[in-house]
């Protein structure tokens, strides 16, 4: 479930993951907060998004998810070598048709 923000859970002690289109449908919630307090592998990111929405159909969409944190794509990048420090935003977007 998504966590709001409040006096322990702060843009600068959380990563704000952001769900797209089927990524939203999903998990249920457009967003969540999750605490850092240190710049975590986007691996270790989207296991936790899916570890919160765990039996649901998002652990598999994220699987197909492009993958952007902040506005840069990370394209082909090995998601243990992506960075995500707290403060930044990450965003799903699940592949769709038209556009």
């Amino acid at each position: 479930m998504s966590t709001p923000p409040d006096a322990t859970t702060r843009p600068e002690t959380a990563i704000t993951v952001r769900y797209w289109a089927s990524a939203r449908a999903a998990a249920g919630v457009a967003s969540d907060e999750l605490p850092a307090a240190a710049p975590l592998p986007l691996a270790t990111v989207l296991a936790r998004a899916a570890t919160l929405h765990a039996g649901t159909r998002l652990p598999d969409v994220l699987k197909v998810c492009s993958v952007l944190v902040g506005e840069t794509p990370v394209g082909s990048a090995d998601a243990e070598d992506v960075l995500v420090a707290p403060g930044e935003t990450v965003e799903l977007l699940p592949p769709f048709a038209g556009g």
